[in-house]
């Protein structure tokens, strides 16, 4: 018997409200809003691949906030299975927040 599809526009949705949760302990913005979340894939079983950035590769927080990523999406339901991969290529600047975050930060 074969699972009913899944509404990978609608799971992407509270992947994202999730992830704006998550704050960067340095700087009261959620990570997604700083624009350190570059991509979200989710396959046809639910299981979500992340690539995500820091701020700076020395980041203090570089080995705990992917694990708060992985743990506060793996939490949701329809999610199977999350990994998140830090990339450093396209480099994070202050033009990837959102305008809010701009707004909220003063740029």
């Amino acid at each position: 018997m074969n699972e009913p599809a899944i509404d990978k526009d609608a799971l992407n949705a509270k992947i994202v409200d999730a992830l704006k949760t998550i704050y960067d302990p340095e700087i009261p913005v959620s990570i997604y809003e700083l624009g350190l979340v570059y991509d979200i894939q989710i396959d046809d079983h639910g299981n979500v691949d992340i690539a995500m950035t820091l701020t700076t590769p020395a980041c203090p927080e570089a080995q705990a906030m992917p694990v708060h990523v992985r743990q506060g999406t793996e939490v949701i339901e329809g999610v199977n299975s999350v990994r998140v991969e830090v990339v450093w290529e396209p480099p994070w600047g202050p033009d990837r927040m959102s305008e809010a975050a701009r707004l909220m930060l003063g740029f």
